[in-house]
């Protein structure tokens, strides 16, 4: 497994794994993360469980106590969008600040590209992320709408010539 030190504060065990490989706990521990950012931490009541986890291949970033504290998915193509799609990217509020939204982001892009060689990637950036993700590669093809009282941003990468 890639092992990644975050600043050199704490060690990633990063792992993809597809949804029918999810343990009963891996689940409800990846399931919680999202829930306690995604709708408590951001006042936000939506749908979170979206119907596309089963599909999906999924990234588990688990810090030295075997954590998850680091976390998103990538949707296949024609599930969503007509591109690969990125996202539910999450970091624990106390993982947050060392980078490991960037590095989980690196590996998404390089796991599309294996996986859909030419694709455009296509993610649904929160609006004040757009810097973050523009820095990445991506660019916006919307303007800023409301997704859940949250305002958004799609955007792509472009697969390079």
């Amino acid at each position: 497994m890639p092992v990644w030190a975050a600043n050199g504060v704490e060690m990633m065990v990063w792992r993809w794994v597809e949804f029918s490989e999810l343990t009963a706990g891996e689940l409800y521990e990846l399931l919680k993360l999202r829930q306690d950012v995604f709708i408590i931490e951001q006042a936000c009541v939506y749908p979170e469980l979206d119907g596309l986890d089963v599909g999906s291949l999924h990234l588990l970033g688990r810090d030295e106590r075997d954590a998850i504290v680091a976390y998103l998915r990538i949707v296949p193509p024609g599930a969503r969008y007509d591109e690969p799609s990125i996202g539910r990217l999450v970091t624990r509020a106390n993982a947050r600040g060392e980078g490991l939204g960037r590095v989980m982001m690196e590996k998404a892009i390089d796991k599309c590209r294996e996986l859909y060689p030419g694709c455009t990637i296509r993610i649904q950036a929160q609006e004040y992320l757009v810097p973050f993700y523009t820095s990445l590669g991506f660019s916006p093809i919307s303007a800023p709408y409301d997704e859940a009282e949250i305002m958004h941003v799609d955007m792509v990468l472009q697969h390079p010539l």
